[in-house]
């Protein structure tokens, strides 16, 4: 099984698919418990969301799911966010924060994980974003997510649909941020926060370095936009078709202005 999926385009965009595997080999399989093998926690349906969006859009995707280890997480396993409900480099809990794990894995294991699935998944990522900058001079990173909108043991009340990520401001030039928030907020029907309970995750942080040319931002949207948020997590049609066209505009406003060349 091939840990990372790359499609190579010619777009300074490049998409982070981190949480839409859902491959677990068959030995972590067997330590997961009834709860953990549903593999609830997934941004189901995500890579189809975005699918045919951006002509010419590089995609680097996991197929490994996150309770195999968590590709948007640190390999230090620090927390992203100190003194928030949050899960793990591999999840001892799902996002209910219920056992997911029948017989938790030992650090070796962790280790063994970390260099068969979590590294190559950031060796393509860096190396997508090194050929897209070699090419324009600069490379956008927006990493695709989504997750429930209700998880008390996450987030108070209900999410809003769409959540950006920029780590307080810092992960790309202020303009991406901006132009991204005005579709959001523009968008007829749905909800929009920047920098609020998700402010981007280890990729986008570790990624979006602007002043070398290289940015990076989250998007957090809630399933209910898409799809149904419940088992078998189907994808529902008219509620999707709604959004593409949103997320569309935002992805071709990042590309003009990187091909603008203007993110001073």
């Amino acid at each position: 099984m091939t840990p990372v999926e790359v499609v190579q385009g010619g777009s300074p965009v490049v998409l982070g698919l981190p949480h839409t595997g859902a491959y677990v080999p068959a030995d972590i399989r067997a330590k997961l418990n009834e709860r953990g093998r549903g593999l609830a926690d997934t941004d189901w349906n995500i890579h189809k969301l975005y699918a045919g969006l951006l002509p010419g859009v590089t995609t680097v995707r996991a197929t490994f799911h996150r309770y195999v280890i968590d590709a948007n997480r640190d390999s230090s396993g620090e927390s992203l966010y100190p003194g928030q409900n949050t899960t793990g480099l591999v999840p001892m809990t799902d996002f209910d924060g219920r056992d997911i794990w029948h017989v938790p894995p030992s650090g070796g294991e962790v280790e063994h994980r970390r260099e068969m699935f979590h590294a190559p998944y950031h060796a393509a990522l860096n190396t997508e974003m090194a050929r897209v900058k070699a090419i324009h001079g600069v490379a956008v990173l927006y990493d695709c997510h989504s997750i429930r909108s209700r998880i008390p043991f996450l987030f108070e009340s209900t999410l809003p649909d769409f959540n950006i990520g920029t780590n307080d401001g810092t992960t790309c030039a202020p303009k991406i941020a901006e132009a991204v928030a005005a579709i959001c907020e523009a968008a007829k029907g749905y909800s929009a926060i920047t920098n609020g309970r998700f402010k981007g995750g280890w990729t986008t942080r570790h990624y979006g370095r602007p002043g070398e040319g290289l940015h990076a931002i989250q998007m957090e949207l809630a399933q209910s936009t898409y799809m149904e948020e419940a088992p078998p997590w189907p994808y529902l049609h008219e509620r999707a078709d709604r959004l593409r066209p949103h997320l569309k505009s935002i992805l071709c406003a990042i590309e003009q202005l990187a091909l603008q060349g203007d993110l001073a």
